[in-house]
């Protein structure tokens, strides 16, 4: 919710009401987790993440309470960092193989092209705790240059955008702002109310290139 209204520019002080409660349950280790009040006593990466992303959004369009949203983010961010976005801090063990798998839409899952994409969206610092998950996504890259839906998750949809297994123009999208920015060449795509379009006119283009078109 705090996402959508903050995207969209509501102008509410109720969304400052939702922070306030926001930073009241972030848990001692950085993160969150839905059922922290349920006993559990580690961190969630995927409540993590779409807190993550509807502070940020909060931080661009509102001035209330910028800067304990901020530090709470830093907090959040480095909760992921120590475990290099999909490892256990204790073993270095893959938590779960379906973080290397990406989807879209995530709706409320996590995995690894979505947190690169918040760290790309903020132009963060290239962490050497970044590296793994960045040679993940490198390696995903099928022979033909695009990234694959490699996952879908179940929920309603108005109409299916992309077929499972086969070439996603919104992964393939992300993955290249991923890598650009971590590579240098771009200083963060998620700035409101406009986004750089740049990666958009080169996935169509690849796409319809394979489908022998022609684009000016």
């Amino acid at each position: 919710m705090l996402s959508i209204l903050s995207y969209c520019q509501h102008d509410d002080k109720r969304l400052d009401t939702i922070v306030d409660h926001l930073l009241k349950e972030q848990m001692p280790d950085g993160g969150w987790n839905c059922r922290s009040r349920r006993g559990a006593t580690h961190a969630s990466v995927h409540t993590t993440i779409s807190v993550l992303e509807g502070l940020r959004l909060y931080e661009l369009c509102h001035r209330g309470k910028i800067r304990a949203a901020r530090a709470a983010q830093q907090r959040a961010q480095e909760f992921l960092l120590v475990h290099r976005l999909y490892r256990s801090h204790r073993t270095g063990a893959v938590i779960k193989p379906e973080f290397k798998r990406f989807s879209f839409p995530p709706r409320w899952h996590y995995d690894i092209l979505r947190a690169l994409d918040h760290f790309q969206s903020i132009n963060a610092p290239r962490d050497p705790r970044l590296a793994d998950a960045i040679e993940v996504v490198r390696t995903s890259k099928n022979s033909e240059g695009y990234w694959l839906l490699a996952n879908n998750h179940k929920g309603k949809t108005h109409f299916e955008m992309e077929r499972l297994g086969k070439p996603s123009r919104w992964n393939t999208l992300r993955a290249l702002r991923v890598l650009k920015w971590w590579e240098g060449k771009a200083q963060g795509y998620l700035s409101l109310p406009d986004c750089d379009l740049s990666d958009w006119r080169e996935v169509k283009k690849a796409l319809e290139a394979r489908r022998g078109k022609v684009v000016s």
